[in-house]
Parts: structure tokens; sequence; C-alpha cells
């Protein structure tokens, strides 16, 4: 995917990998999916993510950056920490909310990433700093 939702494409990526029990993903590398990758760090949601180098696209004869995020599973039967990720705003259909409207997920359980005047945030700090925005996404 060079053109395109890449936000879309990442969550595909971590919820195909998710499925497949897979401990590694890469997702392409831009500002906002790193920025994605830090707040699910933050959050507790992946082990840890790093900046790949460029990756010659074969097809293509170009090269692009990819960031590899490892996925963090718990027990003896690898039950992953990512139950559910769900895209909200769509590039034909955004959801904007403002900062008495912000979304709780499964009770506070989950949390929704937001695109706002202040960066990407998750649904707690950007009530705490008063802050509505875009809903990209929801993981719990």
């Amino acid at each position: 995917m060079i053109n395109g939702d890449v936000v879309a494409d990442m969550i595909t990526r971590i919820r195909n990998a998710n499925l497949r029990k897979s401990t590694k993903v890469d997702v392409i590398h831009t500002k906002l999916t790193s920025n994605i990758a830090n707040i699910l760090k933050q959050e507790g949601f992946i082990e840890s993510f790093e900046e790949s180098g460029d990756i010659l696209l074969q097809e293509k004869g170009m090269s692009r950056k990819y960031i590899s995020i490892f996925l963090k599973y718990k027990g003896i039967k690898q039950k992953p920490y990512i139950t559910g990720i769900k895209k909200v705003s769509n590039p034909g259909l955004r959801v904007y909310v403002n900062q008495t409207k912000i979304p709780r997920v499964l009770g506070g359980i989950g949390v929704a990433v937001l695109s706002t005047s202040k960066g990407l945030l998750t649904d707690r700090v950007a009530r705490v700093e008063r802050v509505g925005g875009e809903v990209l996404f929801t993981i719990w």
C-alpha cells in the first residue's frame, strides 16, 4: 500500500498478525504510524517496536521504510493482549467528537485513539487536556 489509508492498513496488519499469533508484524513507516505504535507501546498492547531501514520493493523498483511491531501474548496458551481493534473514522466518513463526547471503550478497559490539535492522544489524555478531535480507532 503506497497511497491511501495507512491507519486502516496498519490496523488490518496488526489484526491479521494477532489472529495468526505472529510475534512480529511490519507496517509502513510514516509519522502517524510511528506515533500510533508509540501509543500502543505506552498502553501495553504491544511488546515493542523498531523502525527498520529501507526495504526494496521489487515490483515498484523503490524503497520504503517499515516499522516492526512486536506483539504481546500472555500465558502458556499465548492469549493475545489485543482482543479487538476497530477502525472508527474512514476517508469517506470522518468521525469527529468534541471534548464532552469522547467515547469510552468497554467502560475504560479499552482505548480510543484521537487525532487532535495537540497531536495523537488516547481518550483519557484527551479528556484531561479537554480537547476533541477525529476518532481514528478503538482497541481493547
